[in-house]
């Protein structure tokens, strides 16, 4: 493993685990975060990184303000009218609000988002049983007047977009998925939440947003494409998590999981960043805004 600052990017390179074998270069290049040490892009709540994988560009979720989002692909030299597609996690605003700039700069590009009629990206149907008809209640009182309509789809709140709708595992190009959980935790039960994982030699490269099923729901999902993981980016939502409880995840990372290498962001928490660099040793990436990190 070799670092070396270029400019205010950090870049960390591995060397391949397999022998012998010629393996196109990956890097995932953090666009937003609220940890890092340069002094011209901006920190701020939310997550977002560009994917780069066999010649295809990923954007990863979109951050909190489209403002700054906009000023660091700006300043990291992206240019989001070149973007292959665009996965969105989740719903909630620290993910997806950078869409505003993004669909300006590039209103055809396929964004896969999850299933999930309350999440503004439009085009999830309302199943007839939802409205619960009782033929007892006078018309004026009765949904669409007793006769609602065959087909009735969810609005959104973007003019352009071309938005995919995804519940399960699905794959986008070759070798490259989405994987779709659904959290069962309190304060977010039933969010559905997209993972991007992309099989490479050594096992997968996983993305994740905030990981409100649990990391480990996440790693048996994935494992149906591959139970090995290479590496794990992204938010592992342990930011209030009691010590005890991180203590135990980290150890099932290692053993259970066998998780080889480790690049926490965004809601993981200080907390967990110190466990999991002090249990990952020289396998512990650090992930922070504007780091750019290559795996070969």
């Amino acid at each position: 493993m070799k670092r070396a600052f270029l400019g205010m990017t950090l870049v960390i390179a591995f060397l391949p685990l397999t022998c012998g074998m010629a393996v196109a270069a990956d890097k995932v290049t953090v666009l937003y975060d609220a940890f890092g040490d340069s002094k011209q892009l901006t920190k701020d709540w939310g997550f977002s990184v560009l994917v780069e994988h066999d010649g295809k560009r990923i954007l990863f979720d979109s951050g909190n303000n489209a403002e700054i989002f906009e000023h660091n692909a700006k300043v990291l030299g992206i240019d989001l009218a070149k973007i292959d597609f665009a996965v969105i996690s989740h719903r909630h605003s620290d993910h997806a609000t950078g869409l505003k700039h993004l669909l300006k700069a590039n209103p055809t590009v396929t964004v896969y988002v999850p299933a999930d009629g309350a999440n503004g990206f439009g085009g999830m149907p309302v199943p007839p049983p939802f409205f619960r008809p009782d033929a007892s209640l006078p018309e004026k009182m009765r949904y669409f007047g007793g006769m609602p309509p065959e087909h009735l789809n969810s609005g959104k709140l973007y003019d352009t977009g071309n938005f995919v709708l995804v519940s399960k595992l699905t794959e986008v190009a070759p070798g490259i998925f989405v994987v779709p959980t659904v959290s069962q935790k309190k304060g977010t039960l039933e969010l559905p939440e997209l993972t991007l994982a992309i099989k490479r030699p050594n096992g997968l490269l996983l993305v994740d947003g905030c990981s409100h099923a649990g990391i480990e729901v996440i790693l048996e999902a994935a494992s149906a494409i591959d139970p090995r993981t290479e590496i794990v980016f992204g938010g592992l939502h342990l930011v209030t998590t009691p010590v005890e409880e991180i203590d135990t995840l980290v150890t099932n990372l290692q053993t259970k999981w066998k998780v080889q290498r480790i690049a926490p962001g965004h809601c993981t928490g200080e907390p967990a960043f110190a466990k999991l660099q002090k249990a990952f040793g020289e396998r512990y990436v650090y992930a922070g805004l504007g780091a750019v990190v290559e795996l070969n």
